[in-house]
């Protein structure tokens, strides 16, 4: 081996390295996405059930759910909760309704089906916080089987069905205890 290819050898063996450890020490971190009094970290996303992408890059896709369903819990938050109180969850799971099924070439890209059979499903734990206070804390394991038939057939809203879902809890089961 020459000398003057030493220095070469040496850049490109240590540029691999270096490559190596950037992708097994940069795992995307926990997304964690912010509305008003709504704080959600989305714990282990890759483990969810289905929040499968049709017809979209599926990191977009996932940050697009996650925002809108925190949107969402946001505006019913917003109702439910006092005004110096803030809503943090911490997601586990998440199964959007219906599933994704192939087209087989018919289409470009898969399609979610949408029936009774696959209810939307979430995992997550909470606190409210009044000021820096918990006062109120919990497990949830929600799953919606009657969601067909909560929201009228006209609603073309992005995450109806799950966004229904975590209204409901909010409503039975956080805003009786405050």
């Amino acid at each position: 081996m020459r000398l003057s290819t030493l220095p070469l050898l040496a850049a490109i063996v240590i540029g691999a390295f270096v490559s190596l450890n950037v992708s097994a020490e940069g795992v995307q971190a926990d997304p964690v996405t912010e509305a008003g009094i709504v704080n959600i970290t989305w714990q282990g996303v890759d483990n969810y059930r289905d929040v499968k992408a049709v017809g979209d890059i599926q990191s977009r896709y996932e940050l697009r759910t996650f925002e809108t369903l925190t949107k969402n819990l946001n505006k019913a938050a917003s109702k439910a909760l006092k005004p110096d109180q803030k809503l943090l969850l911490v997601v586990t799971d998440l199964d959007l309704a219906g599933d994704v099924r192939p087209t087989f070439g018919a289409s470009v890209s898969d399609i979610r089906v949408v029936k009774d059979l696959y209810p939307p499903r979430m995992t997550f734990s909470y606190q409210i916080l009044e000021g820096d206070q918990v006062i109120m804390a919990g497990d949830e394991k929600l799953t919606d089987l009657g969601f067909m038939q909560t929201i009228g057939v006209a609603s073309d809203r992005p995450l109806r069905y799950e966004s229904k879902m975590l209204a409901d809890w909010l409503q039975k089961t956080v805003a009786p205890k405050l």
